[in-house]
């Protein structure tokens, strides 16, 4: 175990950290609970940490074709953080890409190994604590509402900072809009409607399915389809006083290198679309942080 411990200001630290438990929370994906021991890391709430391929035995076969197919190291991957500083173990939550052929280049190396390598009790190595898609430190300064809106995976960050906001007791009021297939899907479903039951004057949930046909039957927050125009209208009463995270599926950089090569448009995706809803809406650049997934 690593002595050092790291701060939001500190360069990223290496540390040692035992797997304490895996939690599948739907059929591709799953959280990864690390103990760090006796020294508790310090982080912010929506950040990140890296982990190495080349650390697994495992993985050795594989990461030496895709290192040979690329021309260059496999790199570490990043990871959000699904836990809240106040909590006693630092939790990421991992989706096993897919590989399709034709519309994926490479298959995915760490992912798969992590959400089904049952690594209960492994020992890993990981570094952190990076990446700017916080709250202010200035609580302050936060604006009366924070609008969360995610696809998928693309939770993961918000929720570790929905978490902590409330557990601080800070001022902002959150509405958190969550885009999935199923409701299979969603991922923290119980844990954000204990959040919402437990915060009913702070937190507001409300869902979209793109894939259900039926999404009455989950009750009068659920939405059918994607993230709307009108519905962000709805969330978003005063666009300038509002502060806006956004996390989800982006454009890849293997999307716009193929677009360059076929010379057309990459079709937008989550972020890109949400993006563009916001502006349309009056929601300032200024007022929207984003991470792009995917």
């Amino acid at each position: 175990m690593s002595a050092a411990v790291t701060t939001a200001r500190n360069r990223p630290q290496d540390f040692e950290v035992t797997v304490a438990n895996v939690r599948m929370d739907t059929h591709d994906t799953a959280t990864l609970f690390l103990d760090f021991g006796s020294t508790r890391p310090q982080y912010r709430a929506g950040q990140f940490l890296n982990i190495a391929p080349q650390q697994f035995p495992a993985l050795g076969r594989l990461a030496a074709y895709l290192e040979e197919q690329k021309g260059r190291k496999e790199t570490a991957r990043s990871y959000s953080l699904a836990s809240a500083p106040h909590e006693p173990l630092v939790a990421i939550t991992v989706k096993d890409e897919e590989y399709i052929p034709g519309l994926t280049k490479y298959p995915p190396l760490l992912s798969p190994f992590l959400v089904h390598g049952r690594l209960t009790g492994a020992r890993i190595r990981v570094q952190g604590f990076m990446g700017p898609y916080v709250l202010s430190e200035d609580v302050e300064s936060l604006p009366e509402h924070i609008v969360h809106i995610v696809a998928g995976s693309g939770a993961v960050p918000n929720f570790s900072i929905l978490k902590d906001a409330l557990h601080r007791g800070l001022h902002p009021r959150h509405t958190f809009l969550f885009s999935n297939k199923t409701w299979a899907d969603v991922l923290y479903r119980d844990e954000l409607e204990a959040l919402e039951r437990a915060h009913p004057d702070k937190l507001r949930l409300v869902h979209t399915l793109t894939r259900e046909t039926d999404e009455s039957r989950f009750g009068p927050s659920v939405h059918k389809g994607r993230v709307s125009e009108s519905l962000l209208k709805e969330l978003i009463p005063d666009p300038e006083t509002c502060l806006v995270y956004v996390c989800g599926p982006a454009i890849t950089p293997w999307d716009r290198r193929k677009a360059l090569e076929t010379r057309t448009p990459a079709t937008p995706r989550f972020l890109e679309t949400v993006l563009g809803y916001l502006h349309e809406r009056g929601v300032d650049n200024k007022r929207i942080k984003r991470e792009a997934y995917g």
